[in-house]
């Protein structure tokens, strides 16, 4: 653990962070609201206002752009009673994966499955306004997978274990929800001549109109995104049961256990004897004993871990690789060759529009776990032998 400020905690050495993400980090210690510090995690990079992979606990306001326009984006990974050797086919599988969820921005279903339409339902029910007034397609985009870094991996443990693993969030309801509010929270700071040390820190006050409305959208929104996960990982386990028994319906005889992580959220939670907001953007929460997943690149090794409950990390963990060069540099960089050669002995889709996820985009895996020794416990080493990718 580093000090980089009073009120800031690293949790990587300061001199491994470029400028700007501590330039950031420092802005966000500044906030009058924050309490005791903020922490940032191993695999933390420049993002929207705060870096990604900060931990905020906050008294009396939460800055939206600190939770960040994916809400509720995560991890759920399925392990299953399957071996490696039981999957015979992973081009087949891939193929029926992509065929059963939409993939890429912007694509929807069709038509709601019936499962689908019975999480639509659940989230009708919680709704506290018509969110068709904010994104009209919504219903449609429960069980979709979205692009960039959101994948559908089957992986082996250390035993040879099966674990089908994927990473998705709210789609554009959660975007457009997330905007809106990093928009009313910008209009509040100025129409109060509110001096801010980056615009995207604006914020929004407790027991205010403005904030309440937040947070009932943020709830809503990392439910969708839960929902979401689970719709899909549903449909990946029928491709999966068809594969083995060739029938869909027995994903119940495959499973053996789940877990459904958040690490764009924010909540209400008691650190050092008080109640404080905690935003995770690009954090899990990692309490002892709670189970989550940490992934890597798409051609490196993720992690399932327990927390370890560190008081000064405020609970929590890293989410994942982080990025160590844009999606615009990265097309620069790398070639598809390069793309083609880390990916080697992984059943994957060979398109262009992959290339800026190309492993040598993010930082090293294995240090960030390293350095996140007192924050997690290693429980099991993934290697995945398919990958599923949007656009």
């Amino acid at each position: 653990m580093y000090r980089l400020n009073d009120k800031a905690v690293l949790f990587l050495p300061p001199n491994t962070v470029e400028a700007q993400a501590l330039k950031q980090i420092e802005n966000t210690s500044s906030m009058g609201f924050v309490f005791k510090h903020v922490a940032v995690m191993p695999d933390c990079h420049f993002g929207k206002g705060a870096t990604v992979g900060t931990v905020l606990a906050t008294k009396g306001a939460i800055i939206p752009a600190a939770v960040g326009v994916d809400i509720g984006c995560g991890m759920v990974a399925v392990r299953t009673r399957l071996g490696r050797g039981d999957i015979k086919d992973p081009a087949q599988i891939r193929r029926d994966i992509e065929r059963r969820i939409p993939m890429s921005a912007g694509r929807n279903n069709k038509t709601l499955t019936p499962t689908a339409a019975l999480r639509v339902t659940r989230l009708e029910s919680l709704a506290g306004k018509d969110y068709a007034s904010i994104d009209r397609s919504w219903p449609l985009a429960l069980g979709t997978l979205g692009g960039g870094n959101h994948f559908i991996e089957l992986a082996t443990d250390e035993s040879g274990a099966v674990w089908v693993t994927l990473h998705s969030g709210s789609r554009g309801i959660g975007n457009k929800i997330g905007n809106l509010h990093i928009k009313k929270a910008q209009q509040h700071a100025a129409g109060r001549r509110i001096a801010l040390p980056d615009r995207d820190l604006a914020y929004l006050v407790e027991h205010t109109p403005e904030f309440d409305d937040y947070v009932a959208d943020l709830r809503w929104a990392q439910e969708f995104a839960r929902l979401n996960r689970d719709e899909m990982m549903d449909r990946a386990m029928m491709v999966v049961s068809h594969a083995i028994y060739g029938t869909p319906d027995r994903m119940a005889d495959l499973e053996v256990q789940r877990i459904n992580c958040h690490h764009n959220f924010s909540q209400v939670e008691t650190h050092f004897g008080e109640e404080v907001w905690v935003t995770r953007k690009g954090a899990i929460q990692a309490r002892r004993g709670m189970w989550a997943m940490i992934p890597g690149s798409m051609g490196t090794r993720s992690y399932i871990v327990t927390g370890l409950e560190n008081p000064m990390a405020f609970h929590s963990a890293p989410h994942g690789a982080g990025r160590r060069y844009s999606r615009t540099a990265a097309r620069k960089l790398f070639t598809m060759k390069d793309l083609e050669t880390a990916m080697s002995g992984i059943e994957f889709r060979h398109a262009r529009e992959l290339l800026d996820e190309i492993p040598s985009a993010y930082k090293d895996i294995d240090e960030v776990i390293e350095n996140a020794k007192s924050l997690i416990e290693v429980r099991h080493t993934l290697r995945q032998f398919i990958n599923v990718k949007g656009d």
